[in-house]
């Protein structure tokens, strides 16, 4: 795939298309009948029995946070794509979300059996085509493509997944590489040419933990089929360099805006701190996480790492290797701007939105309301003949994963509900059949719900458990 594919921008607008008229389940609430098609940034996708992909999502594509103007994700973005600057770097940020899925998984080396597959945590348009739920996703045809010798993604990613204050089901990720390849370096000595481009980054004074060795035969491996260990050495201190940098220009920032807004618990005059730690990923080693010390602790910042040669081979770039990185923009503009819901991101209301700006890199979040909490409890028996498959499909109603209850609570109650937990289970001694109770939070972010509005909610959320699920209410 060449890079103007790549990087084209596409519509957008997320919408269904059906061919006849919508059909209701019991009631208007309910959602609407499957749809033979779907039209997504222009393009219609025929749909099938694998089809989860509910309305409340598809209507979060269109969004884009990350591309929106003086919002927070977008101000996150580019305060990290500017350590990454062109053109060295070619940054793609709008990169359609639909994707096949050989790319999201078999490009990637997923296994066939691995979770992540599973419709309990993916959004499926079809069996072949998905929402991605990484922006790895892209990485085989960017690597191959091979327009530069490093890039940044910054994309929306859609994961089925628990209902709190840190996850939403779209959220935003932004990985980097940087690549050297043996048959452009002078007298393919990858270690030189890595560390003559060290000597030129340039340093800082951040204080650096980082006690291990670069590799470790059993916690953090180096690949040794493909790479040698000066190599990889030169690789990592390049790569830890250069995320170094990043938590200076985000920190940095962000302590101004804590020391102006009163707010900051440490010495406006002490230093930045950082550790590096030994990780898995699958995608990289020898691995690490680097870690921020921040407001009193140490708080996780992203994931990095040698990337896996194999990655390379299959994308058609054998003799490249170098590094890569990922995060989650949410995470870390919760972290710069002090935004205590990851719900808040997706506020339409002006007193969320009108705090941020594009002249003022980070400004510390102010809150404009609290309301009060309203717990809900729900319990209900699963059939006897459920199993954890998961899918959330009416088709597929006996089976059961807890990420299907998210979908059902989410559907209903969408940013009205701040988180679910379960807070009893049990299985009847005799029948062998299970119970869970699952208690909800209706807190919405803007307003304060009455209890009336709380009570229809976790009706309709009931008959739905019952309708989707299959369950019996207790």
């Amino acid at each position: 795939m060449d890079s103007y594919r790549l990087s084209k921008i596409l519509s957008a607008k997320a919408r269904v298309v059906t061919a006849e008229p919508a059909v209701s389940i019991n009631s208007a609430h309910h959602a609407l009948a499957a749809p033979s098609s779907l039209e997504i940034d222009g393009k219609v996708y025929q749909t099938d029995s694998w089809t989860n992909v509910p309305h409340s999502i598809l209507s979060l594509i269109p969004r884009r946070l990350h591309l929106q103007p003086s919002h927070p994700v977008s101000l996150t973005r580019q305060l990290i794509e500017s350590r990454f600057p062109s053109p060295t770097f070619a940054c793609y940020n709008d990169l359609s979300p639909v994707v096949t899925v050989a790319q999201n998984f078999d490009s990637l080396g997923f296994p066939p059996d691995h979770p992540g597959r599973n419709r309990s945590d993916t959004y499926y348009i079809n069996q072949d085509t998905v929402l991605r739920t990484h922006t790895s996703a892209h990485e085989a045809e960017i690597f191959g493509a091979n327009a530069s010798e490093g890039y940044t993604i910054s994309a929306d990613v859609y994961r089925r997944d628990a209902i709190d204050r840190s996850h939403y089901p779209a959220f935003h990720q932004m990985e980097g590489a940087k690549m050297w390849d043996r048959r452009k370096v002078p007298g393919g000595n990858i270690a030189k040419a890595v560390r003559d481009d060290l000597a030129r980054m340039p340093k800082h004074n951040l204080e650096v933990e980082d006690p291990n060795p670069t590799v470790h035969p059993e916690r953090n491996p180096l690949q040794a089929d493909h790479h040698g260990i000066e190599e990889v050495e030169a690789i990592a201190a390049h790569l830890k360099r250069s995320l170094e940098g990043v938590v200076v220009e985000l920190f940095s920032k962000a302590k101004q805006a804590a020391v102006a807004a009163s707010s900051l618990d440490a010495s406006p005059e002490e230093p930045l701190k950082v550790r590096w730690v030994e990780a898995y990923f699958p995608f990289t080693s020898p691995s690490w996480e680097l870690e921020v010390f921040w407001q009193g602790d140490w708080l996780e910042l992203l994931g990095c790492g040698v990337t896996k040669q194999d990655l390379l081979i299959n994308a058609g770039v054998p003799d490249q290797l170098g590094w890569a990185f990922g995060l989650g923009l949410e995470r870390v503009a919760m972290l710069l701007f002090s935004i205590p819901d990851i719900r808040l991101f997706w506020s339409k209301d002006n007193r969320f939105l009108s705090q941020f700006s594009d002249k003022e890199s980070i400004s510390r979040f102010r809150s404009f309301s609290k309301h009060p909490k309203c717990y809900k409890d729900v319990s209900f028996w699963l059939r006897n003949n459920s199993n954890s498959a998961g899918g959330g499909l009416k088709s597929n109603a006996q089976d059961f994963h807890e990420n299907d209850v998210m979908e059902v609570v989410r559907e209903v109650g969408g940013d009205l509900v701040e988180d679910v937990r379960l807070v009893d289970e049990f299985q009847h001694p005799t029948s062998g059949r299970r119970s869970y109770c699952y208690r909800i939070n209706y807190r919405s972010v803007e307003r304060t719900l009455t209890n009336k509005e709380a009570n229809d909610l976790q009706a309709r959320v009931k008959e739905d458990l019952v309708e989707k699920l299959g369950v019996d209410i207790r």
